[in-house]
């Protein structure tokens, strides 16, 4: 089993925090390590953005814990509607990630009050703000996740297996139950790959220079993604359309496998190419030298519309226009990296490592 980043923060920042508060020799070090795991994030901006939302909940929590504790006591009764209240007010402002270390903040307070019930409340609220600052001190210093590397593996390695699923289709090789749940999976991949890309987007640079370079890169993996999306939903209308297709005329049937079999080389082709893999050709040419022809799938596609049963000529439609936007979309890709291996070569360094 491979540890993530994630989980070996979240263990560093539970023993940074836990050590704190032993060293300071505060009571309850553990409220300290709870806190901890509730503040962890995935990127050092979100961290900043999380540590701001923390204290403001903090602040909240402990006032409304203190506020009542003086009021009504510690009754149980007391704690659950003092958590009510707290949830309410985050959801109001907006900070319900913050939630869980406020309610921990509420009940460390009010779990066991005494005679020095401000000075008890103060130590634990200085507690939970230790664990939250240990949690923010390893997002800045752990070594951040190489999210360029993941966000490219994990788009080739969803695209690939969608290319692979479509050349079987192509082919009526594909058993209908299994390419059914293998494109539910496909979703929920692309939903992860939406996430990483998100969480590449947010990592912040410290120089212009990295800066403009990133905002390049980010346009091609958001191009790479959206081209991923026409593949899987080429796929998709293939699965849906297979028992149509088994009943298409010969001659459609030839033209369709060829020019999708051109289509998914291009794709292949571009990813390499974006990593300096295969040559630099410009996007045109990739397309003009019979790797793809979309006149020549409209004009068997129009064929159709003469055949004696001409149902299918409107059924196909969906197939045929999400297979040209596929195209076109892949077209985007391999100009965006062409352009992008052209100018700024020394900016566009690909910082790819093996994993």
């Amino acid at each position: 089993m491979k540890l993530g980043a994630r989980i070996l923060k979240t263990g560093i920042a539970i023993t940074l925090a836990l050590f704190l508060a032993t060293v300071l020799q505060l009571p309850s070090p553990a409220f300290a390590g709870i806190s901890a795991i509730f503040a962890i994030q995935p990127t050092i901006y979100r961290s900043y953005l999380s540590i701001i939302e923390q204290v403001q909940a903090n602040v909240i929590g402990a006032a409304l814990a203190i506020g009542f504790g003086l009021i009504f006591g510690s009754h149980p009764f007391v704690i659950g509607l003092t958590a009510i209240i707290v949830i309410a007010i985050n959801l109001k402002l907006k900070i319900e990630s913050t939630i869980p270390v406020s309610l921990v903040t509420v009940i460390a307070i009010l779990e066991s009050p005494g005679e020095n019930f401000i000075e008890i409340a103060s130590i634990r609220f200085f507690t939970v703000m230790l664990g939250v600052l240990a949690a923010f001190i390893v997002n800045l210093v752990f070594i951040p996740p190489k999210y360029e590397t993941k966000l490219y593996n994990l788009v080739t390695s969803n695209t690939e297996d969608i290319i692979k699923w479509i050349r079987v289709n192509l082919r009526h090789a594909s058993e209908h139950n299994v390419l059914k749940d293998d494109i539910e999976k496909f979703k929920e991949q692309m939903i992860k790959l939406d996430q990483l890309y998100l969480n590449y987007k947010e990592e912040r640079n410290y120089f212009k220079r990295e800066t403009y370079s990133k905002s390049r890169k980010l346009v091609l993996f958001r191009q790479m993604i959206v081209t991923t999306n026409r593949a899987l939903d080429t796929l998709k209308k293939l699965h849906r359309f297979e028992n149509d297709l088994h009943h298409m005329p010969e001659h459609f049937q030839k033209v369709l496998v060829k020019e999708l079999d051109h289509l998914l080389y291009v794709h292949e082709e571009a990813l390499l190419r974006f990593i300096g893999k295969t040559k630099t050709i410009q996007s045109t040419e990739l397309l003009e030298e019979d790797k793809f022809n979309k006149q020549h799938l409209m004009d068997a596609y129009m064929e159709l519309q003469q055949d004696q049963n001409s149902t299918y000529f409107f059924h196909l439609l969906p197939l045929v226009s999400t297979i040209i936007d596929y195209s076109e979309q892949l077209e985007h890709l391999d100009t965006l990296i062409y352009s992008f291996h052209s100018y700024h070569k020394q900016d566009n360094e690909i910082k790819l490592s093996e994993e």
